[in-house]
This record gives C-alpha cells, structure tokens and sequence, in this order.
C-alpha cells in the first residue's frame, strides 16, 4: 500500500465490505447516501491503491469429513526460503502463511484429510529446516475483520 490515504467514507465501505463482501454497490451508496457510481469509484480507487486486496467466501472445513487442521511453525534458512515459498504457495494444503519473529520464521496454517497427507507434507519441507506442528482442536474464534 504506497501512500494509500483513505477517508471516513471508504473506512464505512470498507466495513460494509468486510461484513458482507457480497453486499452490492447499489446497497452500499443506500446505507451511506451516496451515488452508486461513486460508490463504485471508490472501490475501484481503493482497488488500484491496494487496500482491496480481494473477496473472500470463508467456508466451514466441518464440511470436508475428518480434515485435520493444525499450524506448522518453520525454521527455515536463509538460502534455502525462496525454494520454501514456492512449494508453501503452490500447496493446495497451505492455506494462510506469515512470516514472524522468534524462534521460527514462518507459521503456516494447513488443512489436511488424514494424518498420511500431513505427515508427507511436514517430510517434504523439512528439509528446509526445523519444524514444530501444532494439530487445531477446535476454532473459538473464527477469522474476523478489522475493527475499523
């Protein structure tokens, strides 16, 4: 986001947007009292600038029978990261991916349909180093937007 400066009004579209990225521009300029096509100048402004960076449909993993859900934390080195991203971004199983401090480098979430399929994919990467996997019980808090 380069010298992106937004105003009240895009932080209210950008809230309406992350309740309900389904909601239409003709609904947004409603609830704000604006035009629908300055509406949709805005978004698309806020699209150019990088603040939106997509939209999302968020789907409960209990649809899939038996995923195993679980975060796998990274210690990768240095020469050997640019190789890592590549397989973590063209893992189907990778579904979120952060670079952190601390003792590992990179959390990882990944989803799974059995424990043979997670056990290969935590074989495969490491060998670009150390690795420490924590299986997900239970989800109190699903992802949320910003508090804007």
């Amino acid at each position: 986001m380069k010298n992106t400066i937004i105003d009240e009004i895009d932080l209210k579209i950008l809230k309406l947007l992350q309740d309900d990225a389904r909601i239409s521009v003709k609904s947004i300029a409603e609830k704000l009292f604006l035009s629908a096509p300055t509406v949709k100048s805005r978004m698309d402004t806020l699209k150019e600038k990088g603040v939106i960076k997509g939209y999302y449909v968020e789907i409960d993993n209990s649809v899939y029978e038996n995923v195993i859900k679980c975060f796998v934390e990274i210690e990768v080195s240095p020469t050997k990261k640019d190789e890592l991203y590549k397989i973590l971004i063209e893992s189907p199983n990778v579904v979120e991916c952060e670079r952190v401090t601390g003792e590992y480098s990179l959390i990882t979430k990944v989803i799974f349909k059995n424990t043979i399929e997670m056990d290969k994919f935590i074989n495969k990467i490491q060998y670009y180093g150390k690795t420490r996997t924590q299986i997900i019980f239970s989800t109190i808090i699903n992802r949320r937007g910003v508090n804007l």
